[in-house]
């Protein structure tokens, strides 16, 4: 369980390059098209992959799922990304473990434990401190946006929990491969007439724009999202939740790497705090010391008494 986690934290790691490789490699102003070509060359290859479509109930599941996961999510994102600091969508974004432990309780039975909500708000502040800048006005469709992209993807997280990978294939990964698959083509299938609509497509593109999106759409995305998933149907979903804290982390550190960005001594402060966080929510719970009544049973099976 704990390489799972570790697995699953290498999803937000790489949906943490993907400033980086949006601003220094893909056409500016065309977000709508780059959440199109991430997602459905990706899904239209995994479903090849595994050549399988769903069946049963699992169309309108993968359709569900696909819609919030990707296309919804990708949708309001990228209408945040446009009309707020990227630090403020991060903030919001943080407030997802919160969210995802509310609806777990809601739809699991799962209550969320103290060192879970604890670890949450630790990495709110954490992000807070690593990505806020000066105060600014905050436009409140931005807002809107930014906070339905979180329980979009929160619901997402859940309800993949729920009802985990489809049946019918002979081994587990292949399942997850067809779903991810689904997901990603559902979601591609949403997001393309609106870029289509709302910006065409570019004129040409360059190198560097063909090997941007291939990065995004196989690494960022496919080997992304097949990870992510594969967390999200097994480990809960509150601890799940708290590892795409590492996504703002990555992104910063990768500025101050690759792009020159200072970290001032807060944000530093706050990226120790993120990290801390996800150790501390996604380390599994200690196991309950036995009761008195357990240990004398155990004494007496010891010792051969009925």
């Amino acid at each position: 369980m704990r390489n799972l986690r570790a697995v699953t934290a290498v999803a937000p790691a790489l949906w943490g390059t993907t400033y980086l490789v949006t601003t220094e490699l893909l056409p500016p102003g065309r977000p709508l098209l780059a959440g199109t070509l991430r997602a459905l060359p990706a899904g239209l290859l995994l479903v090849a992959l595994v050549r399988a479509l769903p069946t049963g109930r699992w169309w309108w599941r993968a359709a569900v799922l696909g819609t919030l996961n990707i296309g919804l999510f990708f949708a309001l994102l990228f209408v945040a990304a446009y009309r707020l600091p990227g630090g403020v969508a991060a903030v919001l974004g943080a407030l997802g473990p919160f969210v995802v432990a509310g609806l777990a309780f809601g739809l699991l039975g799962q209550r969320p434990g103290a060192r879970v909500l604890a670890a949450a708000g630790v990495g709110l502040a954490g992000v807070a401190l690593l990505v806020l800048r000066s105060a600014t006005a905050l436009d409140p469709i931005g807002l809107a946006a930014a906070a339905a992209g979180m329980v979009s993807m929160s619901f997402g997280t859940v309800l993949g929990r729920r009802w985990g990978v489809p049946d019918g294939f002979a081994e587990r990964r292949t399942a997850l491969l067809a779903l991810t698959g689904w997901q990603l083509t559902v979601g591609g299938i949403i997001l393309a007439p609106a870029a289509l609509l709302l910006e065409g497509l570019p004129a040409g593109l360059s190198l560097a724009n063909a090997g941007g999106f291939a990065y995004l759409s196989l690494f960022g995305t496919a080997g992304a999202y097949f990870l992510w998933f594969r967390g999200v149907t097994t480990l809960p979903p509150a601890q799940v939740t708290l590892l795409g804290l590492l996504s703002p982390v990555v992104a910063a550190a990768l500025g101050w790497l690759a792009l020159g960005q200072s970290l001032s001594p807060g944000q530093l402060a706050g990226a120790a705090a993120v990290l801390a966080a996800v150790l501390l929510g996604a380390a599994p719970a200690p196991k309950p010391a036995p009761s008195a009544v357990q240990n004398a049973t155990l004494v007496r099976s010891a010792a051969g008494a009925p």
